[in-house]
């Protein structure tokens, strides 16, 4: 089998490779990604007989055509996307232009790619969604079942819901076979330090403030990126064109609780591992104190979402998925990979993300 991976060198893009070549060894994937600010081609394989990776743009339909013939392209694998809401409040525009047109660019290739035969019969597009596009729930409100209606909160929310629209009517009207998978708030390993918990992270080991919106309060369900990549894959071979599957980790807690986890996991680490004090001697740890005085409240994100909840019983049913990671032990595997992997998030921390985390929580910084 042959899969063409969209937006490949981003978090989860990089984990689905790495999941698919362990699970699939004989099988060639190939990774499309313009390498925008949160693409990392270092957290990708080399080039090899299996793997190849294209720089390129998903709004580039002459190419993203040409891939899909030369390969030829069994499963077009679509996570390219801008994900991170901040950034969509700054900049709305640009959500819009790859999240809605880059998806609308790529169904029309994989329409034109059908049409002309030269497709394999069990061709698949797969759409890598967000529970975002739900809204948000009340604490007494049930989980995010499939047929939940849309009310997305936030731009980014609503590009998604946008390109969900387009792969669903590409479905319906066209007869491409699709499947589409909306997840919760996904971490783990090559995770862009801007999110909540790799920015926890950096900021505990350089002892920086731990900027919290509002009251830290905000619930979401935690899924570790190995299981959503396992659900992804399990979508893809077993599910049903045209259908929708939820892939949640079963795990809700408020985002204070998982900084106050973060904070006593790297304290145990720094306990059982002498030489991280020498390696961060600026982190409260290496000094016997307590990383929850880096705690600070900030403004409220505009229209923050309160909390969101996936009910994943539809592909656990259907599908055969359930996460195998609890929170306990994902956000430890999690705490080990940045501790044992400076290099790769030194990397990506440059002048234009510092630029970025200032203006967005000022004076927190």
């Amino acid at each position: 089998m042959n899969l063409l991976v969209t937006g490949g060198a981003g978090f989860i893009g990089s984990n689905f490779v790495h999941h698919w070549r362990g699970a699939h060894p004989g099988d060639r994937v190939v990774v499309l990604d313009a390498l925008t600010y949160a693409g990392n081609r270092s957290s990708l394989p080399r080039d090899d007989d299996h793997f190849l990776f294209v720089h390129g743009d998903i709004r580039d339909a002459e190419l993203v055509s040409k891939l899909l013939r030369e390969n030829p392209i069994s499963v077009l694998a679509h996570f390219a996307a801008e994900s991170h809401v901040d950034r969509s409040i700054h900049s709305p525009e640009t959500f819009l232009d790859t999240n809605v047109t880059g998806t609308l660019r790529l169904l029309e290739a994989a329409r034109g790619y059908v049409a002309s035969g030269g497709a394999p019969a069990d061709f698949r597009f797969h759409h890598v969604s967000t529970d975002e596009v739900y809204g948000s729930l009340g604490p007494e409100d049930p989980a995010f079942e499939e047929a939940t209606p849309y009310a997305p909160n936030s731009p980014y929310a609503a590009s998604k819901a946008a390109s969900d629209h387009l792969v669903r009517a590409w479905h319906h009207t066209y007869g491409l076979p699709v499947t589409v998978t909306n997840c919760s708030n996904n971490y783990g390993p090559f995770h862009f330090p801007e999110k909540l918990i790799p920015l926890m992270l950096v900021n505990i080991l350089h002892a920086r403030s731990l900027p919290v919106y509002g009251d830290g309060m905000n619930v979401r369900d935690w899924l570790y990126v190995t299981d959503h990549c396992r659900g992804i894959e399990l979508a893809i071979r077993k599910g049903t064109p045209g259908e929708v599957y939820n892939i949640g980790g079963n795990n809700e807690r408020p985002n204070i609780e998982i900084i106050r986890t973060l904070c006593s996991l790297i304290v145990e680490e720094f306990a059982s591992d002498p030489e991280l004090a020498a390696r961060f001697p600026d982190c409260p740890a290496a000094k016997g104190s307590d990383p929850l005085t880096l705690v600070t409240h900030v403004t409220d994100r505009p229209g923050h979402d309160r909390r969101y909840a996936i009910n994943a019983e539809k592909a656990k049913r259907e599908l055969g998925y359930e996460p195998q990671e609890s929170l306990a032990s994902g956000l430890k595997k999690t705490v080990r990979w940045y501790l044992e992997n400076e290099p790769w998030w030194k990397a990506v921390m440059d002048g234009s993300y510092q630029d970025w985390i200032s203006s967005n929580y000022g004076e927190a910084r």
